[in-house]
């Protein structure tokens, strides 16, 4: 983890219009997904809104801070589950992930995961995906969990309020 100085020299070199803001646009020409592209701009999108406590659109130093660790935290778990060091993990490495975090899922839906975070369609996730892969199943897993009240895994819901649901979430 940087010092405050270095990481406040990284806050002002990625502020391009010298706001005192970071938004989603200049968050996601800073970060790097371990493949020379910059990170995709969905997963900076989230991450803005998961730090932007006065939802604003952007970032302030104290939330890029937080922030900071946030990816840093997400690069070392990222990390210990690439096993061959490929800079992204395959079907059988996220499944591996997703185990260790508690998840219980059919090889069906790991096929419709690889699908939906594949970005570049190489049977491969790469580092930034990984991030909105697991922040999309978080948020999405604890909003099933608050009508799952009775913790049996199954819920009934109106039409509606299914797509309240969805529809209110921060992805």
């Amino acid at each position: 983890m940087p010092t405050q100085q270095n990481l406040q020299a990284i806050f002002q070199s990625v502020d391009k219009d010298r706001s005192g803001l970071i938004s989603a646009d200049e968050l996601q020409r800073a970060l790097s997904n371990g493949t020379w592209n910059p990170f995709n701009p969905e997963t900076c999108r989230l991450m803005i809104g998961m730090f932007d406590s006065d939802n604003d659109g952007a970032i302030n130093f104290m939330e890029f801070e937080a922030l900071w660790k946030y990816i840093n935290d997400w690069t070392q778990c990222f990390r210990s589950f690439d096993l061959d060091s490929s800079g992204n993990i395959d079907k059988g490495e996220l499944q591996n992930a997703l185990t260790r975090f508690g998840y219980r899922l059919s090889d069906q839906f790991y096929n419709l995961l690889m699908m939906k975070f594949d970005r570049t369609h190489t049977s491969r996730i790469n580092f930034d995906d990984f991030i909105q892969l697991c922040v999309v199943l978080q948020t999405l897993t604890a909003a099933f969990r608050d009508k799952d009240t009775d913790r049996d895994g199954v819920i009934t819901i109106r039409y509606e309020e299914f797509l309240s649901m969805v529809f209110s979430l921060k992805l």
